[in-house]
């Protein structure tokens, strides 16, 4: 992750990075032939703009970096990025970012009328039943995750 990228907030765990929201890609256009030319090549179109097409509410906006395998089958790998939005309410099915006792965790939430468990997306690790008495929170939402091909 480029350095330029990083932030540590000294209110918040000291092992998450924040990378800045910035616009990838300006006014440019790009384009990447895949095939036979369309009838509507000869217009042109504004550049995509990344901060338009991941990211809903900026200010509770933040890009972390997944730290192990614990939601593979999701598409989730070792050294991901995840955008997470804290301003979304979780909801069954959702993918979160959860802080259990003091260690944050990326997990699928699942509510019922008496339980909430944090499900991993392995069949290596568990699900985590979270009891009245566990120091549980749900830090935000994953709304996008992006890894590398290579």
């Amino acid at each position: 992750m480029p350095e330029k990228w990083q932030r540590r907030r000294p209110d918040r765990d000291k092992e998450i990075c924040y990378m800045e929201v910035e616009k990838f890609w300006g006014e440019k256009e790009s384009h990447v032939p895949a095939g036979f030319a369309a009838a509507g090549d000869d217009y042109t179109q504004k550049g995509i703009d990344l901060n338009e097409q991941l990211i809903g509410n900026r200010p509770a906006t933040y890009f972390m970096q997944v730290m192990g395998n614990s939601m593979i089958d999701a598409s989730i790998f070792n050294g991901d990025i995840v955008i997470v939005d804290r301003s979304i309410k979780a909801e069954n099915g959702k993918v979160v970012i959860a802080v259990l006792d003091g260690e944050m965790l990326i997990r699928r939430f699942e509510k019922t009328l008496n339980r909430l468990r944090l499900i991993p997306e392995t069949p290596r690790l568990s699900p985590i039943d979270v009891s009245e008495f566990t120091d549980c929170q749900i830090w935000g939402v994953v709304t996008y995750v992006i890894h590398s091909l290579r």
